[in-house]
């Protein structure tokens, strides 16, 4: 035998049987088992049975508080859901870092009788901190002074960063989505951003949101919304309505990379993307969920970016903000028709079809359970006794509110005293705005004709402008 030790490996083939099993004997288990279950069961029934009073108001009553339990089961799953994956997203966002990608931005400001409050958006983004923007005003047929405020922007400024071109395309009135078409394609820049005449844009919100599109297959980026025009308890009910309703939400899709709706006051395109999509459609009231969808059903990625911050006026009286609700919420449902092909067949694109059923869900089917639920709860207590079984309900509820609002403040690092609204926010506030929704389904699914319903701008929140914008030239 050489040095070299040899190894020899010897090779069992034989077939190894499984166990013979013994199918009479399981059977037997099996029959003996479910005896005795059914045994037990029928003493109880013969035990308990003398002592159940057996009433149609007590079966209501029991019925009813099953009732309780499993709705606020489903609002427990569907609260955690959306808190989890907005802390792994936020969690994400604030371990990974991006560089920094500063591409040429076209600024499109559509803008429909904006006149008082036209100056100070434009004020705002000249202070950007931007190495590399300009300013598209897009006057949409203005019955008021706006036109002749735009023709005072135009020229180049300075800026924070160097000067800045603002242009003005002056347009006969064809609605927002048109307005923002105009400036798109008037724009050299392949990179756009789209938000509202009132809008006004922290400093930092361009360069935040365009180092995402670093990565070529990231078609836009969705911005957060807050309220400006605080102070009055509708205003800070919205406030919270933004952070706790739409911002947590939108930070839960963030994680999965499928915004489902792009806001309207503070949006990020590359502008091939909306070519690929169709541009901005004037077919629905929702023209931001519209063109969100189908830029998911071309197949690219939508982003949101919590610190690219746009501040925008809310409504400060019930009639703005429930005529503005109802705009959106048939807006909603006329952008979910049109794409309701991916509703019946997720297999023409997955993604879509998940968003589409959470549109479907959080529109049609969640204010519909609760107003049902509210006004069903309250009729059983008031007949048959259980208010502090409701009340405790309702408790529940506002502590699921609230753990949901301190969440949102402190990761947004927002005013606290926004908290203690979380009381009345789910039982009073979001009842009627669903009532709302619902009123709004209704017409919608009858064909009731609405017009835009524009919310009137008061310039509540703007800071006044101190000195004129200085211009360098004009034309």
């Amino acid at each position: 035998m050489s040095d070299k030790q040899r190894f020899q490996i010897a090779l069992d083939n034989r077939e190894i049987k499984p166990p013979q099993r013994n199918v009479s004997k399981e059977n037997l288990r099996t029959i003996f088992i479910s005896g005795l279950i059914s045994i037990l069961l029928i003493i109880s029934i013969i035990i308990f049975m003398p002592l159940t009073v057996l009433t149609w108001s007590g079966l209501f009553v029991y019925s009813s508080i099953v009732s309780l339990v499993i709705f606020l089961f489903i609002l427990l799953i569907r609260y955690f859901a959306i808190l989890f994956l907005a802390y792994f997203y936020m969690t994400r966002y604030s371990v990974h870092s991006k560089p920094g990608y500063f591409p040429f931005v076209s600024i499109i400001v559509p803008v429909f009788n904006e006149a008082v409050i036209l100056r100070n958006s434009i004020e705002s983004l000249l202070d950007i901190d931007y190495p590399n923007y300009e300013i598209i005003i897009v006057n949409d047929g203005s019955t008021d002074d706006t036109a002749a405020v735009g023709e005072t922007l135009v020229g180049y400024h300075q800026g924070r960063t160097g000067m800045i071109k603002v242009s003005l395309i002056n347009k006969p009135n064809g609605g927002k989505s048109k307005a923002l078409n105009a400036g798109i394609q008037y724009s050299e820049a392949q990179f756009v951003l789209c938000m509202d005449g009132d809008s006004q844009l922290t400093s930092n919100t361009l360069k935040m949101a365009m180092r995402h599109f670093d990565d070529p297959a990231v078609g836009a980026v969705a911005g957060n919304v807050k309220v400006q025009n605080r102070k009055k308890m509708l205003t800070d009910l919205q406030a919270l309505e933004y952070l706790e309703g739409l911002n947590l939400a939108r930070s839960a899709q963030g994680f999965i990379q499928m915004v489902n709706i792009i806001p309207g006051p503070i949006g990020v395109f590359r502008k091939i993307t909306l070519r690929d999509a169709g541009f901005y459609s004037s077919d629905t009231f929702a023209e931001d969920a519209d063109v969100t969808l189908k830029i998911l059903a071309k197949g690219w990625k939508i982003i949101y970016e919590p610190n690219a911050i746009a501040y925008t006026e809310a409504p400060s009286s019930i009639y703005q903000l429930l005529k503005q609700r109802y705009r959106w919420t048939r807006g909603i449902l006329q952008a979910i028709r049109k794409h309701k092909r991916y509703l019946y067949n997720p297999t023409v694109n997955f993604n879509n079809s998940f968003i589409m059923w959470s549109m479907f869900y959080e529109a049609l089917i969640w204010p519909a359970m609760n107003i049902f639920v509210n006004v069903y709860f309250i009729i059983v207590a008031l007949l048959y006794g259980i208010h502090i079984t409701l009340f405790l309900w309702w408790v529940g509820i506002a502590v699921l509110d609230l753990m949901s609002a301190v969440f949102c403040i402190a990761a947004e690092k927002e005013e606290f005293r926004l908290v203690p609204y979380a009381i009345v926010y789910r039982l009073f506030f979001i009842l009627l705005i669903d009532v709302t929704k619902a009123a709004a389904t209704v017409e919608e699914f009858l064909g009731v004709k609405m017009t835009w319903g524009k919310l009137e701008r008061t310039g509540a929140g703007n800071v006044p402008s101190k000195k004129p914008i200085p211009s360098v030239a004009g034309k």
